[in-house]
């Protein structure tokens, strides 16, 4: 069972479409792969977040929910909850699902992944378990995400601008693309988000540099 102030959440999500968290829509008749990420909250009212190892291939460095391709037969939760278990090391037996986001799909990737919000109610030890795959595991407190001095506009060398935040214990990380927009979305469809400075830009690190703003992890590169 959920605490009380998660309830907001449970409720948004029952009436959240496509089209309050994202512009774009598959084409018809696209084929997508298909994945999931974990948004799993905790008492500590944190989220659980990963920070690619910065010599992959694709993507490196960059900080997502936990996730990855959804396996033939799985269901997205299965997925999502798989991906979290291989990266951080969590029991899953501790973790309850209690909603979904819409599938979305990411154009750069083509990618339709489907975000599966989880209650963290009995709580195991995490940490990298691959290093070759994960660089770093966050536990991130809403409150940080809410505070004005933690949000910036992210800015790629190809003009795209978008929301960000500051993370990690010196607030030096940065969260953009597609995790920083839905977790922005989810604050401001809840009513929670605070006045910020959408002027505060900050650019993309470089070595976190894409062609184009990226999906989360959505496929183990070693297999």
């Amino acid at each position: 069972m959920i605490p009380d102030w998660l309830e907001p959440v449970a409720r948004a999500v029952q009436h959240i479409t496509v089209d309050d968290l994202t512009r774009f829509v598959a084409p018809e008749g696209t084929t997508s792969r298909r994945g999931a990420v974990l948004l799993l909250f905790s008492s500590q009212r944190d989220l659980l977040l990963t920070e690619r190892a910065h010599d992959m291939r694709s993507h490196p460095g960059q900080v997502s929910f936990p996730g990855g391709t959804i396996d033939p037969g799985e269901t997205a939760r299965e997925a999502a909850l798989r991906e979290a278990v291989e990266e951080t090391g969590l029991r899953a037996d501790g973790v309850e699902i209690f909603a979904e986001l819409p599938e979305l799909w990411l154009p750069p990737s083509n990618f339709a992944v489907t975000p599966v919000l989880g209650w963290w109610a009995e709580e195991s030890p995490i940490g990298v378990v691959d290093p070759a795959e994960v660089h770093a595991v966050y536990r991130v407190t809403l409150e940080e995400l809410l505070d004005p001095a933690h949000r910036v506009s992210v800015r790629h060398p190809s003009g795209w601008l978008g929301p960000g935040f500051l993370i990690g214990p010196r607030h030096d990380v940065v969260l953009w693309g597609f995790t920083a927009g839905i977790i922005s979305r989810l604050l401001d469809i809840l009513g929670w988000t605070r006045p910020w400075d959408e002027a505060h830009v900050r650019d993309l690190p470089s070595y976190m540099l894409q062609t184009s703003p990226a999906a989360p992890r959505t496929d183990k590169e070693r297999r």
